[in-house]
């Protein structure tokens, strides 16, 4: 399977391409492609890594894995195509926003490109998904490459706002230099967990603006 993916990316990710496990893992997922119908559609699978130059990213939003609805995913986390209801969870990160910076404004769209070109990395721990089946392709080890990147952003970059939302991503705390970047935590924004009082108003859109004005970089239209 051939990886497209941005040149700034690629040069920060070369090493990693070349590893044993990576070949394993791309053969693993056109097997999957073939024989089942999976998502994002190939050409999405790298698309959080396409959006903008490696120097340019400010945030990093950690997913699970992709939505597994026809027609859904575009390779962002959290973000949906144009024209597809807008899942509960991004709801309710269009809901905190507006609590945070205390507007009234709900995006009729959940395609969140409009952030991933402002630098923030929109990206699942797995990559792609079977249709229908939730977190099918773990086995898959993508939770190896996409470990590896946080790694790589920790270590190449800094100023950089982790958000890490819900316990699987706070999982990947461990993997961050808490010295160079800026992490925050909070519940997943699912309705399970917004309703148990563990996401609204934990003000992370307006910390992070508040965090990369501080560093001289651009704040984040949200």
């Amino acid at each position: 399977m051939f990886v497209k993916i941005h040149s700034s990316w690629h040069e920060i990710l070369s090493e990693e391409f070349e590893k044993p496990y990576f070949n394993l893992l791309m053969k693993a997922v056109e097997n999957e492609y073939q024989n089942h119908v999976c998502f994002p559609p190939k050409e999405f699978i790298f698309s959080a890594f396409n959006q903008f130059d490696f120097n340019d990213l400010k945030v990093v939003i950690i997913g699970q894995d992709p939505y597994h609805g026809e027609g859904e995913a575009n390779g962002l986390c959290f973000s949906v195509n144009d024209n597809v209801k807008i899942p509960p969870s991004l709801l309710n990160i269009f809901k905190e926003i507006n609590l945070d910076f205390d507007t009234v404004f709900l995006p009729t769209s959940g395609n969140l490109e409009r952030w991933a070109k402002q630098g923030i990395l929109l990206m699942n721990a797995s990559l792609t998904v079977r249709k229908d089946l939730p977190n099918s392709h773990k086995h898959l080890k993508w939770n190896v490459f996409t470990d590896s990147v946080i790694k790589k952003i920790s270590e190449e970059n800094s100023n950089i706002v982790f958000l890490l939302w819900g316990n699987f991503a706070i999982q990947k705390e461990k993997l961050i230099d808490h010295s160079k970047h800026k992490i925050l935590k909070s519940g997943h924004p699912s309705p399970m967990s917004a309703n148990q009082g563990k996401w609204f108003a934990n003000k992370h859109f307006s910390q992070t603006n508040a965090y990369l004005k501080s560093v001289g970089k651009s704040e984040i239209q949200w």
